[in-house]
């Protein structure tokens, strides 16, 4: 893979272990968790289940801010750490989801990505901050809408481009993302690994990094000490190159 200038993170079950949909499903949790798991599998269209799952909800102002809260409690291993050294290796990142944005934004601002860079479905609230509607307009709650977003950001996305996620709608993204890594740490769905340039299969983001960088070492501080951390823990499961010759061999895949 080449150095990457823009790594485009999901949030669902890849930034944070949460998937947000279903924690705010309440009694209706078993019918959407099999609506999300069916569209990410990419066994139904999307926008056949995303208003479906919010009319079920119906999710507060005070519910998002909850459920951002808790986005946050669970970033998977690493989320920081790893957003942290990509920005310092002079690396873009930004956030798509088909979550809601008031709560993928509080990852974001948690993460340090400007709010300008994450895409996510916008909702609506009456004055006293109860559910009325939500962005129909969006294209994150379609099929393909991940990759009319990234084509929406045109020349503010600085190629080549990496697509992290956990389902279909990641994969659909690529093109024009140059490379899909498919992060199966929280969840892993075969027909989405199969279909990947890379698997990270560790509850760890900090192979991206590696990936992001081509295999070459980390320049800044930031990478150096994260690479430098986990590999006791991953070894060779860390794909960067030992010297300008030899390349450690990865399972990354």
């Amino acid at each position: 893979m080449p150095r990457f200038s823009t790594v485009v993170f999901d949030c669902d079950s890849t930034l944070s272990a949460a998937e947000g949909i279903d924690e705010l499903a309440g009694p209706h949790r078993a019918a959407i968790a099999a609506l999300t798991d069916s569209a990410m599998r990419g066994e139904l269209m999307l926008e056949e289940v995303y208003g479906r799952r919010l009319a079920l909800v119906r999710p507060s102002r005070d519910t998002l801010a909850a459920l951002g809260g808790l986005y946050v409690e669970r970033l998977v291993p690493d989320a920081r750490e790893t957003v942290a050294a990509l920005r310092a290796e002079g690396i873009a990142v930004r956030i798509v989801s088909g979550g809601l944005r008031p709560a993928v934004l509080a990852v974001a601002r948690a993460l340090g990505v400007p709010d300008e860079h994450v895409a996510a479905v916008d909702v609506r609230f009456d004055r006293l901050g109860d559910y009325a509607g939500w962005d129909d307009a969006s294209p994150l709650a379609y099929t393909m809408g991940k990759r009319a977003q990234l084509e929406s950001w045109g020349s503010a996305l600085l190629p080549p481009v990496m697509i992290v996620g956990d389902g279909i709608t990641d994969l659909e993204a690529r093109p024009p993302a140059d490379a899909f890594i498919a992060f199966a740490g929280v969840i892993a769905r075969d027909a989405v690994i199969a279909a990947a340039d890379a698997v990270i299969r560790e509850r760890s983001l900090a192979p991206v990094l590696a990936l992001a960088l081509g295999g070459t070492q980390p320049r800044s501080i930031e990478g150096r000490a994260l690479l430098g951390r986990v590999a006791g823990e991953m070894g060779d499961r860390i794909p960067v190159k030992r010297d300008d010759h030899e390349a450690a061999p990865s399972r990354t895949r």
